[in-house]
This record gives C-alpha cells, sequence and structure tokens, in this order.
C-alpha cells in the first residue's frame, strides 16, 4: 500500500455537515476499491479540500471520490512523512 495526499478544489462554502457526508461517503465504499482514508481537512474559504490516505494506486483513490460524486482535482503519492 501507498499513501497518497488527493486535493479537491472549488468547494467554497461547504459546511462542516457537507463536509462530513461527503467524507461519509467516502467511507462507506473505501474499502471496495482496497483504499483507507486516514484524515481529511477542508477549507471553506478556499474551496480547497485535501484527503491523505492508503491505497494500491492513485487510480483507486480517483474511484471512490468519483463513485461518491465528488472527483479529486489532483493525487499526489507521498513518499516521506514526519
Amino acid at each position: 500500500m501507498a499513501t497518497f495526499m488527493d486535493v479537491h478544489h472549488g468547494m467554497q462554502g461547504m459546511t462542516a455537515e457537507q463536509f462530513r457526508q461527503a467524507h461519509d461517503a467516502d467511507l462507506a465504499v473505501e474499502g471496495e476499491e482496497g483504499v483507507h482514508f486516514e484524515h481529511a481537512w477542508a477549507d471553506p474559504e478556499s474551496g480547497d479540500v485535501f484527503c491523505l490516505s492508503e491505497a494500491p494506486s492513485a487510480d483507486a483513490v480517483r474511484r471512490v471520490h468519483e463513485r461518491t460524486g465528488h472527483a479529486a482535482d489532483e493525487v499526489h503519492p507521498v513518499a516521506y512523512s514526519a
């Protein structure tokens, strides 16, 4: 398994409840793609959302987000963390 950070843009004004619902939708199907979302962050002012996950591939991360209706704009592998 590899670690990925994905980014969603254009989500300005998202409420905490909308953010939680979107994240819960990802958690509901993550296992079907072999993905585990570890944490997610949102900045409703900028409209950026960030998700940290472990997954077999960037495509698996993309598929989860596409299936739940909020496709990721970027998916980046994370080689190191501290």
